[in-house]
Formats: C-alpha cells, structure tokens, sequence
C-alpha cells in the first residue's frame, strides 16, 4: 500500500468508514434531522448544522490548494456560513453537499503523486502531507463535538 493510499483510507475511515476512535462523521449524521441539526443545546456553541456547513468550506479550500491555488484564509462567513433556511430538504442538501466536498477531496489526494506530499502548501510553511492529515483531525474534532451536541 501506498502513503497515498495510507491517507485516504485515513481520510475515508474518519468521514465514512469503521473508525477505531468511535463513530464516523457520517455515521454521527446519519439519523440527524433538521431539528437537532438546527437545535442549539449549548448556548453560545455551533449547531450540528454549522459545524458541517464549516467543515465543507474547509474541505473545498484544501482541495483548492491540492489543486495548486494558494491556500487562503475564510472570512468569517465563509468559515461559519449562516444557515438561509431551515427545512428537512435544505439539511439533507447540506449533508449531501458534504459528501459531494468529501468525495472531491478524496479524489484530489488519491491523484496526488506521492512525490508532493513534502511540498509546501502554496502561502503557507507546512507540507502537503500536514495538510492532508490536518483536514482529517479536523473531521475528527468536529466529529466529537457533534457527538457531543447530539448527547444534549
């Protein structure tokens, strides 16, 4: 198996897989309705519906500079969307927007040639592999928080 290959079933595991930590991202959204997506049960924290509209714009910029842009810093709207409307259709499009986010990405890292793994990331001072593992703990963390919001 390649390093390549390594990180994606990594990346794969933490967002959809059988994750040795505990559930997966998608598997703490799996049963999520747009209730308990919207429901804020910790005053002054993100919603469950935040914390995926926040975890897909991170996505989309990391698959942006694996694809050569310069990785930027999200204003922050950008980094903490606001949810327009609140419907069990819109949420499903969310999650559904993750997914599609998720599958992109994946597929930039699996093209990846390993060779660049120790490049560094254009505007910044780390490596491509830094970045690739950073995105995964990412999904990590947001991942006990939802679990977390869920428990509420």
């Amino acid at each position: 198996m390649t390093e390549i290959e390594r990180i994606v079933d990594l990346m794969e595991m933490a967002f959809d897989g059988q994750a040795w930590h505990g559930p997966s991202v998608m598997g703490l959204l799996s049963d999520v309705d747009v209730d308990q997506a919207s429901a804020r049960p910790l005053k002054g924290r993100h919603t469950v519906w935040e914390l995926v509209l926040h975890m897909a714009a991170w996505k989309t910029v990391v698959r942006r500079a694996l694809g050569g842009e310069k990785m930027i810093s999200l204003s922050e709207e950008e980094d903490w969307p606001s949810i327009r409307s609140q419907s069990e259709a819109v949420w499903r499009q969310t999650v559904d927007n993750l997914k599609r986010v998720q599958k992109s990405l994946v597929g930039a890292v699996s093209e990846l040639p390993e060779s660049r793994l120790n490049e560094t990331v254009g505007g910044k001072s780390y490596s491509f592999y830094r970045m690739i593992h950073g995105v995964i703990q990412h999904d990590l963390y947001h991942a006990g928080q939802i679990a977390i919001l869920k428990r509420k």
